[in-house]
C-alpha cells in the first residue's frame, strides 16, 4: 500500500525504493531518544514524519551522528503547536526547533520546486524560499542522493527516490539534478560537495565535479557570515588537512583564502597546522576557529610587514580577511594576540616578564603557534621555540634555573638633574 503512495514525478529521477526494515540494518536504539519523541508524536497527529539526510547516511555507515533531522508534511506553525518547547527560526528557509535542553531536533516541512514567487539575486542564487509540497517534491530539493533518504518512523522502512544506498554502497558524492543549476542557485553546495567527500572519503561524481572547477568565484555572492560557518564546518570537524587538499584540488582554497592561496601547496607550517587540529579533535582536546586563521595569513602577513609597520600590517590582512568571511570580533582579538605575543616569545627580556607573560590567558595558544613555526621548519625561531618548551614543561626547580642564566638587562643609570640657577648663583621668581 505504502509503494502506491509514490508516483513517478520526473524523468530523471526513479520511483521510489522501499528499503524494508529488515533490509537496512538502522535500530532505533542508534537513534536520539529526542528525535524519536519528535518522531512519534507528528505519527500520532496523523502527519508523515521521516528522519532524512546525514543521520540516515551515517546510521547506514555505522557512524553516530551528530545531529538528527525530521522532515514532515506538516507547516511549521503546526509543529509549534504540538510542542511546547518549539521555536520558530529562519526567513529564508523557515525551520522549527524542537528543544530538549542542549539538544535540538530540527523539523523541516516537504518543500516545493522553486517558483516565481522564490527570491533569487541576480546570479541566480536562492535568498528565500518557503513554497509547501510533497515528499515527492522535497526529495528533488535535497543536495546529494546519499543525503537524501527518508526513514519512515510509520513501518521503520527506508525510502529512496534517488538510488541513494547505490551511491552509498560506490562511495561516490552525486548531486541531485543538473549540477550547474543546483551550484548556482546555492554557490555553498560546492563547498559541501568537498566537505562530505573530506569527511566520508567519497568520490565526487564526474558530472558534480567537473563544473566546480569554473564556477568557485560564486562564492564571492555568498553573505561571509555564511562562509565562516562553513569555514568551521570545512576545518573543525577533524578533516582538515583532506579537506584542504580537496579545496586545492578543485580551485576553491583561494576563495575563502585570497593571499594563503598564493603560497606553495604543500607549506610546512600550514600542513603543520592542519595535521595538529586533526590530531586535537581526535584526541578530544579543545580547538578555536581562530587558530587556523591566525595560521592561514601568517606567512601573508609577514610578507607584508616588510614593506609596512607590522600593527598596520595586521589590520590591513584582517580587513582583507573579513570581506571574505565575517569572522566574529573575539577571534579577531584572539588572531591579534596569537600573532603579536610572537615577538615577545623570541625576544625574551627579563625574569620578570617572562613571568608575566607565563601567566597571560592568551599565552598557550601563542605557544602552540610558536612550536608549530619551529617545527615548520622556521629556523629564526627553533631556539626560542626549545627554550620555551623546557620552561612549560619543566618543575620550578628547572624554571628558576633557566631564569637564573637570563642575564640582567644593564639600565642607563641617568644622570642627576642639575640645578642651573644654583649654578649661576642666581634664585628663580
Amino acid at each position: 500500500m505504502l509503494k502506491k503512495l509514490f508516483k513517478w514525478f520526473k524523468k530523471d529521477v526513479v520511483h521510489a525504493t522501499i528499503v524494508p526494515r529488515a533490509e537496512h540494518g538502522i535500530s532505533r536504539d542508534n537513534i536520539s531518544k529526542n528525535a524519536l519523541k519528535v518522531l512519534y508524536r507528528l505519527h500520532n497527529a496523523g502527519f508523515g514524519a521521516f528522519l532524512v539526510g546525514g543521520c540516515i547516511r551515517d546510521l547506514l555507515l555505522g557512524k553516530h551522528p551528530k545531529d538528527f533531522d525530521i522532515a514532515t508534511n506538516a507547516d511549521p506553525e503546526q509543529v509549534k503547536q504540538l510542542f511546547s518547547n518549539c521555536r520558530l527560526i529562519g526567513r529564508r528557509f523557515r525551520l522549527a526547533h524542537v528543544h530538549f535542553g542542549s539538544e535540538i531536533i530540527e523539523v523541516a516541512t516537504f518543500r516545493a520546486p522553486h517558483v516565481a514567487s522564490s527570491v533569487q539575486n541576480v546570479h541566480g542564487m536562492i535568498l528565500r524560499d518557503n513554497e509547501w509540497g510533497s515528499i515527492e517534491e522535497d526529495v528533488l530539493r535535497r543536495d546529494f542522493t546519499i543525503n537524501a533518504l527518508y526513514y519512515n518512523i510509520a513501518d521503520f522502512s527506508v525510502v529512496d527516490f534517488v538510488s541513494g544506498m547505490q551511491d552509498i554502497k560506490k562511495q561516490q558524492l552525486n548531486l541531485i539534478g543538473n549540477p550547474e543549476k543546483r551550484y548556482r542557485e546555492d554557490p555553498v553546495r560546492m563547498l559541501r560537495a568537498i566537505r562530505f567527500a573530506a569527511k566520508l572519503g567519497f568520490s565526487i561524481h564526474p558530472n558534480s565535479a567537473k563544473p566546480i572547477l569554473t564556477m568557485g568565484n560564486l562564492l564571492a555572492n555568498v553573505p561571509a557570515a555564511r562562509l565562516f560557518e562553513e569555514y568551521n564546518k570545512l576545518f573543525l570537524t577533524g578533516h582538515a588537512y583532506s579537506t584542504y587538499n580537496l579545496l586545492i584540488e578543485y580551485d576553491l582554497f583561494k576563495q575563502l583564502f585570497p593571499r594563503t592561496a598564493k603560497l606553495p601547496v604543500n607549506d610546512p607550517f600550514v600542513v603543520a597546522a592542519l595535521r595538529n587540529t586533526d590530531a586535537r579533535i581526535a584526541a578530544e582536546k579543545s580547538i578555536s576557529p581562530s587558530f587556523l586563521l591566525a595560521v592561514f595569513s601568517w606567512q601573508p602577513l609577514q610578507e607584508l610587514a616588510q614593506r609596512i609597520d607590522f600593527h598596520d600590517a595586521m589590520d590591513q590582512i584582517l580587513r582583507e580577511q573579513q570581506r571574505v568571511m565575517a569572522v566574529p570580533r573575539r577571534f579577531v582579538g584572539m588572531i591579534r594576540d596569537v600573532w603579536e605575543v610572537q615577538q615577545r616569545l623570541e625576544h625574551r627580556r627579563t625574569p620578570r616578564q617572562i613571568e608575566s607573560l607565563f601567566a597571560l590567558s592568551k599565552f598557550r595558544a601563542a605557544y602552540d603557534f610558536l612550536l608549530l613555526r619551529a617545527q615548520a621548519g622556521e629556523q629564526q625561531v627553533i631556539p626560542s621555540a626549545e627554550w620555551w618548551r623546557t620552561y612549560v614543561e619543566g618543575d620550578e626547580d628547572v624554571r628558576n634555573k633557566l631564569l637564573a642564566k637570563i642575564k640582567p638587562s644593564k639600565r642607563k643609570k641617568k644622570k642627576p638633574k642639575v640645578n642651573t640657577d644654583t649654578l649661576s648663583g642666581t634664585q628663580s621668581c
